[in-house]
């Protein structure tokens, strides 16, 4: 299975502020539908409490939690990166949705980043995406600069690939 992280990311790698995203790009979350709709993704309990409609429809949920005793509504809540591997086994593709916790837990066992790179740094952002090796990831795919119509925000995609074959596993 791969594992791959998909987020958005200021020009400091700053991922959120007060428990949200700091941008919502209308052409960031149509990708975001299209690569990981038929798939699973991970995310830790406060990025699952942030989605306005709860699970998201069309994926497996895995949330990571440490309450033992939590339930979720469409969603597997487990405690570990492995019970989350675990969990979606069955699946081609595990994308990791967030937050900085489980973003930092993931990058040593991933093998695709799927960035979005906001051409902006935003003031008062409180999470960020752990740094990465520039000798560890490869650039594969990079588009042109984009304009968010709505909220008039420069951005481009990035595909980055871990150039070693050498990533950390689940026994």
């Amino acid at each position: 299975m791969e594992i791959a992280i998909i987020v958005a990311i200021d020009q400091q790698r700053a991922i959120g502020k007060d428990g949200d995203q700091l941008a919502y790009i209308s052409g960031d979350l149509k990708r975001f539908k299209q690569l990981t709709t038929g798939n699973a993704i991970v995310m830790g309990r406060k990025t699952f409490e942030a989605l306005p409609k709860g699970a998201l429809p069309n994926r497996l949920n895995i949330v990571v939690s440490r309450n033992k005793d939590l339930q979720l509504p469409g969603c597997i809540v487990v405690s570990s990166t492995e019970e989350a591997v675990e969990a979606a086994r069955e699946y081609r593709k595990l994308f990791v949705i967030g937050g900085g916790e489980i973003y930092k837990a993931f990058l040593p066992y991933s093998d695709t980043l799927h960035l979005t790179v906001i051409h902006h740094n935003f003031e008062g952002a409180d999470t960020w995406f752990p740094e990465w090796s520039a000798q560890e990831w490869h650039c594969t795919e990079k588009s042109e600069v984009l304009t968010d119509e709505k909220s008039g925000l420069l951005y481009h995609y990035e595909i980055l690939v871990r150039t070693s074959q050498v990533r950390l596993t689940f026994s």
